[in-house]
């Protein structure tokens, strides 16, 4: 995990007075390699990602939005428009690497992320794609899969969504403590691989 007592870790400092705590809980370094636990950097470096026409199949999309409401009171995490249409993009943190590089999402039960998926499945139509965005963020982690031993009703949700149409893909970003940076694409599959 990435709470292991002892761990090397990175602290932001908040100059807001209304915070009920001053840091903020940046990175850390594991036995496995580097990782964010911030999360909320996620949407930050996908949006990157996307900017930069690095995402396969996404190239041509030109306009991005942030946080868009759809369906029963979601956001969009980020929202893609272009020639082709619309994609929908939901971004999820993965940093729970398990042995071998294996990388798992959720690392908690999570009933909010299984809203996500069947919100993302009700967008999809012939000029709007809906994508599952991995962010990864742990450099040990090479492959990303289902946490279905942690949540099994988020790994039969996402059975669901992608046999829908909803797209998944897995996107390594770099951590160090200089910043973190998009990487490339990792392998995705629905359960872990040996």
């Amino acid at each position: 995990g990435c709470a292991e007592p002892g761990a090397r870790v990175w602290l932001s400092t908040s100059q807001v007075k209304t915070r009920k705590y001053p840091h903020t809980w940046e990175l850390v370094e594991t036995p496995t390699g580097m990782a964010c636990v911030h999360s909320a950097l996620a949407n930050r470096v996908s949006r990157e990602a996307f900017a930069g026409a690095r995402v396969p199949g996404f190239e041509s999309y030109d306009a991005i939005r942030s946080e868009v409401k759809y369906g029963q009171g979601s956001r969009a995490d980020l929202l893609l428009e272009g020639p082709e249409g619309r994609a929908f993009v939901e971004v999820k943190s993965v940093t729970l690497c398990l042995d071998g590089g294996q990388g798992v999402f959720p690392d908690a039960v999570s009933e909010r992320g299984r809203k996500h998926l069947r919100e993302l499945q009700s967008v999809l139509g012939p000029d709007t794609r809906a994508l599952l965005f991995f962010c990864v963020f742990h450099n040990g982690i090479e492959r990303v899969s289902a946490a279905g031993d942690i949540d099994p009703a988020y790994r039969e949700a996402l059975a669901e969504a992608l046999a829908a149409g909803v797209e998944v893909l897995a996107w390594r970003a770099t951590v160090s403590s200089r910043g973190i940076t998009p990487a490339g694409p990792l392998p995705f599959t629905l359960d872990p691989q040996p």
